[in-house]
């Protein structure tokens, strides 16, 4: 992945990207739910 001239690379390669980005995903869902249910 690159942003102007620099180049991103995820920790563990394509694997490690997918699992960043569905922790990312669980994560938020997690948190949606608490915030539910404490309002």
């Amino acid at each position: 992945m690159r942003i102007g001239n620099t180049e991103i690379r995820p920790a563990g390669g394509g694997v490690g990207c997918l699992l960043m980005i569905l922790f990312s995903i669980v994560a938020s869902i997690v948190l949606t739910v608490l915030l539910n249910l404490l309002l």
